[in-house]
């Protein structure tokens, strides 16, 4: 069928085609029996034996033998049919009325928007349309009737701007592949981030995936982050997301118990889990572009793959030792270094030889927080393991009451510090296949080097053609994504060298040194604006940080030294130090690795709001390149004051104050060695675009994904736009073109610094993951949890 989407301008009626073949047919509901028809009348009597020979005249005869019986009479006609049954009552859901897929169930999915009328503006992409249109705003010769930005509202649809046509691809369970049995591929729930591979991109010698090859045919690999709402207890049923994952599964007959009873056996709840595991994680499929209509289809007849976070993904974690080995879903040993499946998959990165990183982010809910010193207003727990007085210890074990954890199956479970780490996918290699398995360079791994943390994204410093340096290090940048995370740079220990083989170039990534960016001066009681000025630094007033090294061996000064009466004392001692900062001590660079957000409080790193996507910009329309970053939001307390003092946990619920933002910014931040950022060990930062709590044409907040375009451009998604201003969350191009700020010549309205809405999303969904396709025509786009807690009906309605 046709899915629509709400009208992307008075040009155009978009529609969405269905997202994919529908899933296996539902069963039927067979009602009972109707009731016997009435008895038949009785067939007539037969007819009378002979009679016997009479005796002789004169006397009486004996009498004569009684006449054998006649034969039997012929079947009477058959009775008239009794009257119709009452029909049988309707099966009960989760037995035998199970309908799917079932149109009243909001599924997430993604979207593509192609440019296909330039309006009479001229331009040939999506990019130059947009910068067109914010060009005739800023000189206010935007034609009559046009509406640019789109309008700021709340629908159960995705609309765009106008000279856009938008369609589905694919929603959560859709088939990947033509084969639609439950063990086939198929697309998993709550698609985050998204990456573009256009065919022939790796036929063009020396070229990175970005913004090369087809831009009307290739290959996506798109994150799974998890599943909405409440998954079945032995005491209560599934709930919303997890209903709808329970009802598929009866249609497929993997469950077979009633998914709507509040009553779930072990077997059953051991069942779901398993399979829910499967809904998280990645998918890598073909898709390709009718050009007749612009809309864009999966490609089932091209191999899919999907990775989750089952024992059948295997990945090789390097740069870091864990506590145990693992084993599979089945309880058997792994090789040592292997370990079972991604999960919490969130943001991401194409590397410039070709590969894709998946951040592993929130996953202390599927086995439990191997970091479990801290609450969620960032105060100490006392004895979970980071007490002063002795070493920082971890409980590996897994958490009875996490998601995973809940499985009745002990063979499943599987250690928390297995997870959490920026993950490197050699898309395409079967799920199995774990990074030097069968051939050096080939599989997929955990970049341990880099540590633990609740990942979002990761981006590489690149060069204008979005390819690594020569002679340089490595550099890879990545947020920590929670209140109060910060923001690290991980510098290889060896440099790229021109030519080096895919195999060697992601060997780099086994060994290096990890920075914490210190935002000094920052004050600590918004982490917006400068403590000495009390207000947000700009472009003419920047702020200044630091890289500070991570490491037991660090010499340099802690942030928190002279605040402790302890001035000059390293980074790398004060790690060790089982009492520095009332915390206790890591006896490794594998246990700073393990627990980054507690070593950064342990050192007095400023704490910064919700660092969600990082992204560099080799090609900032201010000629330098740059780092741009997704402060989401905060509202809650600190570990730290203003000196990097940790607050004590007696003292905490009084002396913690709140951070108030609760709208987000973004900050860019630019390297002092911005020609070679590995060797840069201190930055400058101000704020490029702030969010506000209103409902006006360019008003926003929370944002979160970031995408830099072909040509530098900045774009953002929003996650929490609707609970804020309770309009849709969206996609949105930033202005961030020097010629329409205030008092330039030419300018009616200035522009500069301002947000356009470009695509609208439903209303209780994330826009997240946004990519656009190499040629700048196509701007793919997840829709992430619409439903899940307001009401919703998407794709299928709207």
């Amino acid at each position: 069928m046709k899915r629509k989407i709400a009208g992307a301008g008075p040009r155009h009626l978009l529609t969405l085609a269905g997202a994919g073949a529908l899933l296996a047919a539902a069963l039927g509901a067979c009602g009972s029996d109707g009731k016997d028809g009435a008895k038949g009348r009785d067939g007539i009597d037969g007819q009378d034996g002979t009679q016997g020979p009479q005796g002789e005249p004169g006397s009486q005869g004996p009498q004569g033998e009684p006449g054998a019986p006649g034969e039997p009479g012929s079947q009477g006609p058959q009775g008239d049919p009794g009257a119709p049954g009452e029909p049988g009552s309707q099966g009960p859901t989760g037995e035998a009325g199970i309908k799917w897929p079932d149109p009243s169930r909001p599924l997430s999915g993604m979207v593509a928007f192609t440019f296909l009328d330039d309006l009479g503006t001229g331009a040939a992409d999506l990019g130059q349309y947009v910068r067109t249109r914010v060009d005739q705003v800023a000189k206010g010769s935007l034609p009559p009737g046009v509406q640019f930005p789109l309008a700021n509202a709340a629908t159960d649809s995705v609309r765009a701007i106008a000279g856009l046509s938008g369609n589905v691809v694919v929603a959560w369970l859709d088939p990947l592949t033509f084969d639609q049995s439950h063990a086939a591929p198929r697309f998993g729930a709550n698609n985050d981030y998204v990456a573009f591979f256009g065919d022939g991109w790796s036929d063009i010698s020396g070229a990175a995936p970005q913004w090369n090859g087809s831009g009307a045919s290739g290959w996506m690999w798109v994150n799974h982050e998890y599943i909405s709402n409440n998954a079945p207890t032995a005491t209560t049923a599934p709930v919303g997301q997890h209903l709808t994952l329970a009802t598929y599964l009866r249609s497929m007959d993997v469950l077979v118990n009633d998914v709507t009873s509040n009553e779930w056996s072990e077997a059953s709840r051991a069942t779901y889990v398993q399979e829910s595991k499967r809904q998280n994680g990645g998918s890598w499929f073909h898709v390709v572009q009718d050009p007749a209509s612009g809309e864009w289809e999966v490609d089932r007849g091209a191999k899919a793959v999907r990775y989750d976070s089952t024992s059948r993904t295997l990945l090789h974690l390097t740069g870091i030792k864990t506590v145990a080995e693992d084993h599979d879903d089945q309880g058997n040993a792994l090789p040592p270094g292997v370990v079972s499946g991604i999960m919490g998959d969130c943001s991401g990165g194409q590397t410039p030889w070709g590969t894709v990183i998946t951040a592993e982010e929130n996953v202390q809910d599927y086995y439990g927080d191997l970091e479990s010193f801290w609450t969620s207003e960032q105060k100490l727990v006392l004895g979970a393991g980071a007490d002063p007085g002795g070493p920082i210890t971890f409980d590996t074990k897994v958490s009875p009451t996490s998601e995973y954890g809940m499985s009745p199956d002990p063979l499943t479970h599987h250690a928390r510090d297995l997870y959490g780490y920026l993950v490197e996918i050699d898309p395409g290699q079967p799920e199995g296949e774990y990074e030097g398995k069968t051939t050096k360079g080939v599989g997929h791994k955990k970049i341990g080097a880099m540590g633990r943390a609740r990942w979002e994204n990761a981006t590489f410093a690149v060069d204008a053609q979005w390819k690594l340096v020569p002679n340089q290090r490595v550099v890879v940048y990545a947020g920590d994504d929670r209140r109060s995370g910060r923001i690290f740079k991980w510098v290889s220990k060896n440099p790229y060298t021109a030519g080096m083989t895919k195999a060697d170039t992601r060997a780099l990534l086994d060994e290096g040194s990890l920075y914490v960016a210190h935002f000094a001066g920052l004050d600590n009681t918004t982490g917006v604006t400068m403590l000495a000025t009390g207000q947000a630094p700009t472009e003419a007033q920047p702020g200044t940080g630091q890289w500070i090294h991570l490491s037991t061996t660090s010499t340099m000064v802690a942030p928190n030294a002279a605040a402790l009466g302890e001035p000059g004392k390293t980074v790398g001692a004060a790690l060790m130090d089982m009492d520095f900062n009332g915390l206790g001590g890591f006896l490794s660079d594998d246990d700073v690795r393990r627990a980054l957000f507690t070593a950064c409080a342990k050192v007095g790193i400023m704490e910064l709001n919700r660092p969600e996507d990082v992204e560099y910009n080799p090609k900032d329309p201010s000629g330098t390149p740059r780092l741009y970053v997704a402060f989401t939001n905060h509202g809650r307390k600190t570990q730290l004051d203003q000196q990097g003092k940790l607050i004590a946990p007696a003292e905490h619920d009084v002396t913690s104050l709140k951070r108030p933002d609760a709208v987000g910014n973004i900050f860019a931040f630019q390297e002092a060695n911005a020609a070679d950022p590995g060797a840069s060990m201190s930055f400058t930062f101000f704020r490029a675009w702030a969010g506000t709590k209103a409902a006006g044409p360019y008003d926003a907040a929370n944002p979160d994904n970031l995408v830099i375009d072909r040509e530098g451009g900045v774009w953002f998604g929003t996650d929490g736009n609707f609970g804020t201003n309770k309009t849709s969350d969206a996609v949105y191009f930033l202005d961030l073109d020097p010629a329409h700020a205030a008092g330039q010549p030419g300018i009616v309205s200035a522009t500069f610094g301002k947000a356009f809405r470009v695509l609208a999303v439903p209303s209780d969904a994330e826009a997240t993951g946004p990519a656009l396709g190499p040629d700048m025509r196509t701007l793919f786009v997840s829709v992430q949890h619409p439903g899940e807690s307001v009401w919703s009906v998407w794709p299928n309605g709207g």
